[in-house]
């Protein structure tokens, strides 16, 4: 029970960190590495199956706070096991290196974790009969999470789909197509969070205390200098709450007292209102 009652506050507190960030435009760079797979193809009429490659590069970019452009360059390898494929480049290997203009959405641009999607199109150089001779059209589409670690700091985890125009390799046109599980670190320049307010103290309230004689309710000379500082210092705020409150010893019966008390205290009270009238308690 005990760890169903933790799991239910944590996702209840979900939320309210998701408004944890304060969103900003500016430009931004970023790294970014993973794992590529090139789809089954055919390449110079030879069935080939890649292993899984890797993905490597870099991004320089602007956020706008929900769109963001950016221009790209990635590197992609996948060895080809068991193929003994003509050409120097493509040789149980195939890489490609493109260079991509990306438009991208944070649907959630000032919270903690924001979805995204976004799409691409540039130029790839890709392996042929030499390395990176095969200049083509290249194309991708993201969906991925974005973690505002600050408003500096972010880290993207996507998928993507990628894919060129048909490059050759000895006359023999293949299909190339790739999906890439992608890792990003990007450090942003806009400006930095705010610092909070400074934090101003309350007023303290300043007490005054009218001391009576023995077994006496009237008003001494110095209870009534007292009472005129309090409504002084009313008049200098503009604005207190003066309560009026009698006290006796214990001596005495205590019905005594207790009327006795209320005696002081009506005295103070209407001292003060001789004195300042809208110092009277409502």
């Amino acid at each position: 029970m005990k760890k169903a009652l933790l799991a239910a506050a944590a996702i209840v507190a979900l939320p309210v960190m998701a408004q944890a960030q304060t969103a900003a435009p500016g430009f931004y760079i970023g790294a970014e590495g993973g794992l590529n797979w090139l789809l089954n193809t055919t390449i110079n009429n030879t069935a080939v199956t890649p292993q899984t490659g890797f993905a490597a590069g870099g991004v320089i970019g602007y956020d706008f706070v929900g769109p963001r452009v950016e221009l790209e360059g990635m590197y992609r390898n996948n060895q080809i096991s068991g193929a003994n494929l003509p050409g120097s480049a493509i040789n149980n290997q195939v890489g490609q290196l493109s260079v991509m203009a990306n438009l991208l959405y944070d649907f959630a641009p000032s919270s903690v974790i924001t979805p995204y999607v976004g799409a691409g199109a540039g130029v790839a150089f890709i392996d042929g009969t030499s390395s990176l001779n095969s200049t083509q059209f290249a194309y991708q589409g993201i969906v991925g999470l974005g973690w505002n670690v600050d408003t500096n700091f972010r880290v993207n985890l996507d998928g993507r789909y990628y894919g060129t125009s048909n490059p050759s390799v000895n006359g023999s046109s293949w299909s190339n197509n790739n999906f890439t599980v992608m890792l990003g670190l990007i450090i942003k320049f806009g400006p930095s969070a705010p610092p909070p307010p400074p934090v101003t103290p309350a007023p303290q309230a300043t007490s005054f205390m009218v001391f009576f004689d023995w077994d006496r309710s009237n008003l001494s000379a110095q209870a009534l200098a007292t009472i005129k500082q309090a409504a002084q210092a009313f008049k200098t705020k503009g604005n207190a709450r003066i309560t009026a409150t009698g006290h006796t010893d214990t001596s005495g019966p205590e019905n005594y007292n207790m009327a006795l008390s209320l005696r002081r205290a009506n005295a103070v009270k209407d001292a003060l209102v001789r004195t300042r009238p809208r110092a009277l308690p409502a």
